[in-house]
């Protein structure tokens, strides 16, 4: 599925989404855990972004703080903004945020539909559900209806007769078409894809793709696609953001990530996926492991894995510099460089 080539977003698309020096903790038992620290991130409209990293690098966290939706108790927002449609959800208070915000013009489709999904509840109660609570329909004959309408855009085959099962009674793909019903039902402004392929075989995963794309191309609406998955990052998305270690080290359109990787982290994921045509006789891997967000190195967070690392490194923070235009690096190596503004 590896393909650099992506749809462009015209440079005139409005900004939906710009996250600005967003630093979210988790207080634990041991410390507190630096989940992100000092993320910067923007979605145009009709833009896909790709967040790629290995588990843990802050995927999956950046997505839970744009819907305010932090481990309780001790997760929270110590500093930053998310600025949603000119918004800044992080002053945004709980009960106003789940009635005008998440699932009405934020949603996300989770990575496991099987918990996602209320098993003693039917398919229609729980795809009809937002409307109601959301106000956008004012009986359960609507609500009835609304289901088997959004039910039918992601194409579920006979969804008048489908309203009443219960999630076991699908297979996995139909449970992520379910899920991703749930999400675009009330026509959010942003879509969070949180590794919507991940549990699927390879046909269905181009099948979901393909759904999420279209819904794109029928709503406009912005996509955060969070994924492990360098080649459905590839196939999916306009842009990519590499995380590790709580922060964005590498970001820029898909061709740059993929053609002219700038960051060693970029460049050691890549080498380490296998390629059709090209003979090893083993993977190459990134030796080491990530380090603990309880007690996060001082200087560049990938330097004790880094083959390139320098004194440097191991000390000093690297500023994001400037690879060309919308593509942006946090390495010492490109020292001279422009800083990102």
């Amino acid at each position: 599925m590896m393909n650099a080539e992506s749809p462009v977003v015209s440079p005139q698309s409005p900004m939906l989404l710009k996250i600005t020096n967003l630093q979210t903790r988790i207080a634990v038992r041991d410390g507190t855990v630096h989940a992100l620290d000092g993320v910067n991130l923007e979605v145009a409209e009709r833009e896909t972004l790709g967040i790629v990293g290995e588990s843990g690098s802050g995927k999956t966290m950046t997505g839970l703080s744009i819907l305010k939706l932090l481990p309780q108790p001790g997760g929270y927002i110590a500093d930053g903004s998310i600025v949603l449609d000119g918004v800044d959800l992080v002053g945004v208070p709980e009960r106003e945020m789940a009635r005008q915000w998440r699932g009405r013009r934020v949603s996300m489709i989770s990575q496991d539909p099987l918990t996602s999904l209320n098993p003693v509840y039917s398919i229609g109660d729980q795809v009809g559900g937002p409307f109601l609570y959301h106000g956008l329909v004012h009986s359960r004959a609507d609500a009835r209806q609304a289901a088997i309408d959004v039910l039918r855009r992601v194409r579920i085959p006979s969804p008048e007769s489908r309203l009443d099962d219960y999630p076991h009674q699908f297979s996995g793909g139909m449970r992520q078409r379910v899920v991703a019903a749930m999400a675009i039902a009330c026509q959010p402004r942003l879509l969070i894809a949180d590794e919507p392929t991940s549990a699927l075989d390879v046909t269905i995963q181009v099948q979901m793709i393909e759904l999420l794309k279209q819904i794109q191309q029928d709503t406009g609406v912005g996509i955060i696609m969070i994924t492990h998955d360098m080649g459905v990052a590839a196939s999916m998305c306009d842009r990519i953001a590499v995380m590790y270690a709580g922060r964005v080290v590498e970001s820029g359109k898909v061709r740059d990530i993929y053609h002219a990787p700038a960051h060693p982290y970029t460049q050691a994921l890549l080498a380490s996926i296998p390629r059709l045509g090209q003979s090893r006789d083993r993977l190459s891997s990134i030796g080491g492991q990530p380090p603990s967000l309880l007690n996060p190195p001082k200087g560049c967070r990938f330097a004790a894995r880094c083959a390139h690392r320098m004194t440097k490194c191991e000390t000093d923070d690297p500023p994001e510099f400037k690879m060309d235009a919308g593509h942006s690096s946090a390495c010492w190596l490109h020292e001279g460089a422009p800083h990102v503004p």
